[in-house]
């Protein structure tokens, strides 16, 4: 069951959906709070909900804000970057660059594509923790290969 972890883990790295944050949560995971990234991660996820909510308001307006936008996408990746999720924080990186540019096409794309690795994402560490919790707690967080 840890083999099985580790190889979820390290996949999730070689595929580009995690970098090194997410160690960085594991290594403050303790005996004494053994939950402590699932934690995170599901604080992220819930606090998120509504700065996706806003970004998907204020995409409506027209003419758009960017200001707005930019700031609502500046909270967005400081969470995002805080767990590790490196794919969403790179689209959060795209769109900030078309707010200042002021590109409404590549915003709302890139928002649609912001959305699509946020959601896999949450699948993906969804099946982690509950392997995770099968799998009992670990001796260390290990750094992936």
């Amino acid at each position: 069951m840890q083999r099985q972890l580790a190889n979820m883990k390290q996949s999730l790295f070689d595929q580009g959906y995690l970098d090194e944050q997410f160690i960085q949560l594991e290594e403050l995971q303790d005996d004494a709070n053994p939950n402590f990234v699932e934690e995170v991660v599901t604080l992220y996820y819930r606090d998120s909900a509504r700065l996706i909510q806003n970004l998907e308001q204020a995409l409506e307006k027209n003419p758009l804000d960017f200001g707005k936008l930019d700031s609502y996408m500046h909270q967005f990746k400081g969470s995002s970057s805080s767990i590790g999720a490196k794919r969403v924080k790179i689209e959060c990186t795209q769109f900030r660059e078309y707010c200042r540019t002021g590109n409404a096409e590549g915003c709302k794309k890139t928002f649609q594509q912001l959305k699509k690795e946020y959601a896999t994402l949450k699948k993906k560490l969804e099946v982690y923790f509950q392997v995770a919790r099968q799998a009992g707690p670990v001796e260390k967080a290990c750094r992936p290969k």
